[in-house]
């Protein structure tokens, strides 16, 4: 992983900066911790949870994967924010529902780049 921005030119895909990419692992560790807290709402099993691999999809996101004490595991999805007061990472726990959704998203999202691109 590259520490300077730029892009893999095979894949075209930003490298994730050094920075962020520490403070990914950390925040990562971070959502373990939370979700093997034994009280934690929704926790009937007393799943402790650890890191095992995390995976950058972009410059600004990535995969989490975690092990579960039960021999599950979880996935989560985390993105980061470069500016204003939600500076920072942040996670969520896709659903199917979420996955399929942010799939249709991806055609508005082309839409709206392919519309705007005359106006730069």
């Amino acid at each position: 992983m590259q520490g300077d921005g730029r892009s893999n030119p095979v894949t075209n895909q930003r490298y994730m900066n050094k920075g962020v990419a520490l403070e990914l692992r950390s925040f990562a560790e971070k959502i373990a911790e939370r979700y093997s807290n034994t009280s934690r709402e929704c926790n009937h099993n007393n799943e402790a949870f650890s890191v095992d691999e995390v995976i950058p999809t972009s410059d600004h996101s990535a995969v989490i994967n975690f092990k579960k004490n039960t021999g599950k595991i979880a996935v989560a999805f985390a993105y980061y924010i470069s500016k204003g007061r939600s500076k920072g990472w942040k996670y969520f726990f896709p659903t199917d529902s979420h996955v399929n959704g942010m799939q249709a998203f991806l055609f508005y999202k082309l839409q709206a780049e392919r519309i705007n691109y005359s106006k730069n």
